[in-house]
């Protein structure tokens, strides 16, 4: 069994669709067709550096029958690439090296563990839960699994059922990632000062640098749904001076989109790819301060989600880009608000409640709103966020 080295970041802001796939990729700028070559030898397009620069396969990756943990370790290079670009073409490299095992109820446990990452990656929850607790009842002291698992039963808003996953963690022998893991979740459950509390001891006791990062970044969102974001902010800076980190970035930016500090909102993107998120969230802050590339890049944004259409992709699985678009940038609440509904009904972490909460406001919904703040409360999550003022 493969050791657990970094948890998983299972958000799915970061896991969105961030290139168009046709025949490759299309260019940043948008399209109303696809360009055809005219001769074999002509170049349509020039592939980004981070693509063209993919890891080669091991040659006992490409044996037969194909070995397991070599296997297992190219996948993650591969799925670690797609969190980090928001490439979508690496999440279908790393299928196609798992394919051997996929679906199979015989495949060794890491290998399962990480279809289900891939899965996840493409927003197909149900799919991975599935797949993870198949995994999970063969081999039931797969750390990486269990907090796998977790991720998913938060982002679900089932929060008795990820603290019962996080304890498998512990009992898996990985102690720091258990009790991180049990902290994060009581934080959304409404436990703020014992959690923040928690994960600053966690953070110095940290053994490496990427595991401060993630704990820093953890603390982070603990104190932002606790209502201190200047200590949240000092947090997520924290975390990127140690480690560079495309889903903190995109928190960190969404603070200081929140607080109206749309320059820091900029600055805290500047290294991150273009991908749906953070052009969406550049967008929103470029409008603010009166940039007029705000609307360029609506067009851009625009054109992806149309060109998912014509590929027989389903855009509402990417419900939650959908909905701020139609908030941030299109001023159309109502859209926003079935957007973000819809969306609900595939995840629910804070920054869908309030998506959801702030379209209902804007499109004046009333019976929208009662029922989204009862919905809320029978979640259990709680976050100063989520606090709508007449």
């Amino acid at each position: 069994m493969l050791n657990v080295t970094l948890p998983l970041r299972l958000k799915p802001t970061v896991l969105c669709v961030v290139a168009i796939l046709l025949a490759g990729v299309l260019t940043s700028a948008p399209a109303a067709t696809t360009p055809q070559p005219q001769r074999d030898d002509e170049v349509i397009e020039v592939l980004p550096l981070i693509t063209r620069n993919r890891p080669a396969l091991s040659t006992t990756v490409k044996q037969t029958p194909p070995d397991a943990i070599a296997v297992a370790l190219a996948a993650r290079k591969d799925i670690a690439q797609a969190r980090q670009t928001g490439d979508t073409r690496y999440w279908g490299r790393a299928q196609s090296l798992l394919s051997p095992w996929w679906d199979r109820a015989d495949a060794p446990a890491d290998i399962a563990v990480l279809q289900a990452t891939v899965q996840q990656g493409r927003h197909e929850f149900a799919a991975a839960h599935k797949v993870l607790v198949a995994a999970l009842a063969r081999t039931t002291s797969h750390a990486q699994g269990w907090l796998n698992l977790a991720a998913l039963e938060r982002l679900s808003g089932n929060y008795p059922q990820a603290l019962a996953a996080c304890m498998k963690v512990g009992q898996a022998g990985q102690t720091l990632y258990a009790q991180a893991c049990q902290l994060e979740t009581e934080s959304l459950q409404g436990d703020h000062q014992a959690a923040t509390h928690g994960l600053q001891k966690l953070e110095g006791q940290a053994q490496d640098v990427g595991q401060r990062a993630w704990l820093s970044s953890l603390l982070a969102e603990a104190f932002e749904r606790w209502g201190r974001d200047a200590q949240a902010a000092q947090a997520y800076q924290r975390s990127l001076t140690f480690e560079p980190d495309l889903y903190t970035a995109i928190a960190y930016s969404d603070l200081a989109l929140r607080t109206g500090r749309y320059k820091e909102a900029l600055t805290a993107l500047a290294a991150s790819p273009d991908t749906d998120a953070v052009l969406l969230r550049r967008a929103a802050a470029w409008r603010q301060l009166g940039d007029t590339r705000w609307r360029t890049t609506l067009a851009t944004l625009n054109e992806r989600t149309a060109e998912l259409k014509r590929r027989g992709d389903d855009p509402s699985l990417h419900g939650r880009e959908l909905a701020l678009i139609a908030l941030w940038l299109e001023d159309n609440p109502t859209a926003a608000l079935a957007a973000a509904r819809q969306n609900l009904a595939l995840q629910r972490e804070p920054i869908d409640w309030r998506v959801a909460l702030q379209s209902a406001k804007q499109a004046k919904d009333d019976a929208a709103m009662l029922e989204l703040k009862a919905a809320l409360r029978q979640s259990g999550l709680q976050d100063a966020r989520l606090v709508v003022k007449p």
